[in-house]
């Protein structure tokens, strides 16, 4: 299993472009396999992949996740392939619908079928994002073009999914997919088997499969998953977070956060491998020592002394 790191946003505030730069040539040094953007409302994630990736050569990066109900597909395919162009290939875009509050009171779109919309999005993002002219008529999407970009290959494409049908759209059409607020549980019993049948009757290779959870290296985990509750009290009110949580068997986000000493942080990415996670995104909180020994041990089990597929 890989494990990578989320950058460009710290529990006080969103970092600035140069705070970012430096936080994914740290990873970068720390020997972490690649650095993660969240969307925020704040800098544009592919942006700063772009900003990030022209500083720090080498390191994978990606989005975990982009939203597409505001970018229309031939609109997102343009973006990604001229980051892959400037940054060397190095991109994973990661997609995702997004949340009903966001898309109808910020955006003032329907979510009346986020399925459907996922599915008729992936079926003309997959093929523009090979440079091929597409012209598809569906019941959510007209999309006529094609996006050619000298340079640029296809990036791997990875849909946030969490339900049955996300998880089948995302074995059928995509990559993989992008788990938050799941516990390992969830991910031997839901994510993985769904999205590997999925990939498989489609004839697909084994889909990709990250897991997206806070993280701590810490002596005091209790305190920790105190403060990791209070930071984060607002997953659990988002419906399908909440649904994940109980599936389960977690009060919180909290819950399924990893805290802990070394050994007890190694072991529980042991048990997400063993879950069939291809990857883990670390989330690191706490203090700024607290965040550099997270990173500091995750780089570790990346290296010579041992992975935590290992």
């Amino acid at each position: 299993m890989r494990i990578s790191t989320n950058v460009g946003i710290g529990i006080d505030r969103p970092r600035t472009l140069d705070e970012t730069v430096a936080e994914v040539r740290r990873a970068a040094d720390l020997g972490l396999d690649g650095a993660w953007w969240a969307e925020r409302r704040t800098f544009d994630a592919l942006t700063a992949v772009t900003v990030a990736g022209l500083a720090v050569p080498d390191l994978p990066l990606g989005t975990a996740v982009v939203t597409t109900y505001p970018r229309h597909p031939l609109a997102l395919a343009g973006q990604a392939l001229s980051v892959q162009a400037a940054i060397g290939n190095r991109l994973t875009l990661g997609i995702g619908p997004g949340h009903r509050q966001h898309v109808e009171a910020s955006l003032g779109l329907s979510f009346e079928r986020p399925a459907q919309h996922t599915r008729e999005y992936l079926s003309s993002l997959m093929p523009l994002l090979r440079g091929e002219q597409v012209e598809f008529r569906g019941d959510v999407h007209h999309v006529v073009g094609q996006v050619p970009t000298p340079g640029a290959q296809p990036p791997s494409v990875l849909l946030a999914a969490l339900g049955p049908v996300m998880l089948r759209i995302a074995g059928e059409l995509a990559d993989g997919t992008v788990a938050i607020w799941t516990g390992v549980r969830t991910v031997a019993t839901h994510i993985t088997p769904r999205v590997t049948a999925a990939a498989d009757a489609a004839g697909r290779p084994a889909p990709r499969v990250l897991v997206n959870l806070p993280i701590a290296v810490t002596d005091d985990p209790a305190g920790t998953r105190n403060r990791i509750a209070a930071h984060f009290a607002g997953v659990g009110m988002v419906p399908r977070y909440r649904a994940l949580l109980e599936m389960e068997g977690a009060g919180g986000g909290a819950d399924v956060a990893i805290v802990g000493a070394e050994r007890e942080v190694e072991k529980e990415l042991r048990r997400f491998a063993d879950a069939g996670a291809t990857e883990f995104i670390a989330v690191p909180f706490g203090s700024p020592d607290q965040v550099a020994r997270t990173l500091a041990f995750l780089g570790h089990l990346t290296g010579t002394a041992g992975r935590a597929s290992s």
